[in-house]
């Protein structure tokens, strides 16, 4: 009787890790950058990067029933799935805005899941990076805010955001582990209609100002796959990969980009 209860629970959890995995991506969850560990979780599945101490990726859907929920809190923990070596911890943050000019940044946006249940996991610090916080309060939070308001039209979005690592741009002061801060983010938004899926990315900068246009930095997916090194949509066969990835402007109007 223990072994088939062992057997039926660890059936239970992969089906619910699938569960999960299906719900957080479209066409696969990214590949590439084997440096860290995979979490999956209700409202998003990340890649951790042991070393940068930053996640290289994170996916997540908004839908109108993730959103709109009450204002939520912001009570940052460390992730308690992470060794304590491979992530960092709230006191690293310490006069972060005060000395490099930065924000504790989600990566998964708070407002995007506040009416679920499990909105406090986009507080742990594995989906928190050091944003300029002209870049987190300008034109990053304008394209969050895009993204929300084309859910609210009756929309289900898919996005993967995440890191780039192309320059030196700062190191937390009061950080006692060794870490790495992004130059830049990349932000793909994807909308599934049937077969077809249309898609816009955007590569921006920590230099990036508080009033830029986030339209202006629409790349293809197959620009943000050179740079980083991921593959974001692994399970499209190369005829969609040529027709979706090498396109730009793909959601350019349903984000309000003219």
């Amino acid at each position: 009787m223990k072994s088939f209860i062992n057997i039926s629970l660890t059936l239970t959890s992969l089906l619910l890790a699938s569960t999960a995995n299906a719900a957080n991506c479209l066409e696969g969850c990214p590949t590439g950058l084997n440096n860290g560990k995979t979490i999956e979780r209700s409202i998003y599945t990340l890649k951790n990067n042991r070393y940068t101490k930053f996640a290289d990726w994170v996916a997540y859907q908004v839908t109108p029933n993730t959103m709109s929920g009450p204002s939520r809190s912001r009570s940052w923990k460390s992730d308690p799935d992470l060794y304590s070596h491979h992530t960092l911890e709230p006191s690293d943050y310490t006069d972060a805005y005060a000395t490099i000019n930065t924000d504790r940044g989600h990566q998964v946006p708070l407002a995007s899941f506040s009416n679920t249940a499990d909105w406090r996991l986009t507080n742990l610090l594995s989906n928190i990076t050091p944003q300029s916080s002209a870049l987190n309060q300008g034109p990053w939070v304008r394209l969050e805010t895009a993204v929300r308001n084309h859910v609210d039209d009756g929309n289900n979005l898919y996005v993967v955001t995440g890191p780039m690592y192309e320059y030196y741009f700062a190191d937390l002061p009061r950080a006692n582990e060794n870490h790495t801060i992004p130059s830049g983010y990349f932000k793909i938004v994807m909308k599934q209609s049937g077969n077809t899926i249309k898609a816009s990315a955007f590569i921006m900068q920590q230099s990036a100002g508080r009033r830029d246009n986030f339209c202006n930095t629409q790349v293809s997916i197959d620009e943000v796959e050179s740079r980083t090194g991921i593959n974001v949509l692994p399970n499209l066969t190369s005829n969609q990969e040529q027709t979706i990835e090498s396109s730009v402007f793909g959601l350019a109007s349903e984000l309000g980009c003219n």
